[in-house]
C-alpha cells in the first residue's frame, strides 16, 4: 500500500471524530462511465461494489448511466459518490465546480506508465489506411464528453492536414457520434461507419485488442476480431483518467475507499482486470495537477 494512504488511514482510525462520521453516510454509490453496454458494465464492478459494502458497513450501489453525462451530473449533483472518469469528464466536472469531487488514483499501465491513446481504426477490408483514405467517408466518435472518443482526436486530427476540419461533411462525409466506445467498435466492425476511434493503452498485440482499453474489453465480450480491423491513427498520449471521490465524503470513507482500489490489484486480479478494462498494474495516487492541460483544453473548446 501506498505509505501515504496507509498514513492517512492510521490517523482516520485513531481519531473518534472520523469513526462518528461513519453514521453520516448509509449507502455508496460508485457510478460507470459509458464504454460498453451497461450489463457488462455492472458485471465488471460489482465485485469492487461488494469489497465496497464489506469496507464500509453499508450498502453500495452501481449506476450505469447511457451516457458520460449522467455520471458528470450525478457528481455535480451528488448522487454519486465516486467513479472513474475520462480526463474530459472530470474537466467537465472541475469546470462546473472545482470543490465537488477530488482525483485520488490511475490506472497504471503494464510499463509503469499512466496514458493512453486514441486509437482510429477501420474495417481491414474497406482499403482504409490512413485518415488520408477517409475523406469523403463516415467518421465515428463516441460521446462528447469522452476525452479519447471526442476531445484529442477533435484537436488533433485537424492538425494532421489543412484540409481536414471536423464539420461534418466538409472533409469527412459525416462526422457521426454513436453513443459510447462499444458502439463505434461495433458500427465500424459491422461496416455501419467506415472508421472510428476509441481507447486503448497501445500496449501489448493488436489482435488482443491491446493491454486494456475499450478494444480490449470488445475482444473479451466476443464483439470483435481485431484481424479484421487496422489502426489508421493515433493520438499522442493522454493523461488516463482519475478516480475521482465525492469531496463531501468524511474524511474515513475517502481514505477506506482510495485504499480499497489503490490495493484492488493485490487483494483480487480478476476484479482489477475487469474494472480497468484490461491487464494493469492496478492504481497508484494522482492530483489535479495531472488533469491541468486536459482542463485547459477542455475549456478551449467550448470558446
Amino acid at each position: 500500500m501506498n505509505k501515504l494512504l496507509a498514513a492517512a488511514l492510521a490517523t482516520t482510525a485513531l481519531s473518534t471524530g472520523a469513526l462518528a462520521q461513519t453514521t453520516e453516510i448509509n449507502e455508496f454509490r460508485i457510478g460507470i462511465l459509458g464504454g460498453e453496454n451497461a450489463q457488462d458494465r455492472l458485471n465488471s464492478y460489482q465485485c469492487l461494489a461488494d469489497y465496497t459494502a464489506e469496507e464500509l458497513g453499508v450498502e453500495a450501489k452501481l449506476f450505469a448511466p447511457a451516457d458520460y453525462n449522467g455520471v458528470i451530473q450525478g457528481l455535480l449533483g451528488g448522487t454519486l459518490d465516486m467513479a472513474w472518469m475520462g480526463a474530459s469528464g472530470y474537466a467537465a466536472v472541475y469546470i462546473q465546480d472545482p470543490e465537488v469531487v477530488e482525483p485520488v488514483l490511475v490506472k497504471i499501465n503494464l510499463d509503469g506508465s499512466y496514458g493512453y491513446h486514441s486509437i482510429g481504426f477501420a474495417r481491414k477490408d474497406s482499403g482504409i489506411t490512413s485518415l488520408a483514405d477517409m475523406k469523403g467517408k463516415v467518421f465515428g466518435f463516441g460521446d462528447p464528453n469522452s476525452t479519447s472518443g471526442y476531445l484529442i482526436p477533435s484537436i488533433e486530427i485537424p492538425q494532421e492536414s489543412a484540409d481536414i476540419t471536423m464539420d461534418s461533411g466538409a472533409y469527412f462525409g459525416e462526422v457521426k457520434f454513436t453513443g459510447g466506445h462499444e458502439q463505434t467498435i461495433v458500427a465500424v466492425a459491422n461496416g455501419d461507419i467506415d472508421g472510428g476511434v476509441t481507447w486503448a493503452d497501445g500496449q501489448g498485440n493488436w489482435e488482443d485488442g491491446y493491454n486494456s482499453g475499450a478494444l480490449r474489453k470488445a475482444v473479451d465480450a466476443g464483439l470483435v476480431d481485431m484481424n479484421d480491423l487496422v489502426e489508421i491513427w493515433r493520438s499522442k498520449p493522454i493523461p488516463e483518467g482519475p478516480v475521482v471521490l465525492r469531496k463531501a465524503l468524511p474524511q474515513e470513507v475517502k481514505a477506506k475507499m482510495t485504499a480499497l482500489v489503490d490495493t484492488l490489484y493485490e487483494k483480487d486480479p480478476d476484479c482489477a482486470y475487469g474494472v480497468a478494462a484490461g491487464d494493469s498494474l492496478g492504481f497508484d495516487p494522482i492530483t489535479h495537477d495531472a488533469y491541468v492541460s486536459i482542463v485547459e483544453a477542455r475549456k478551449a473548446k467550448s470558446n
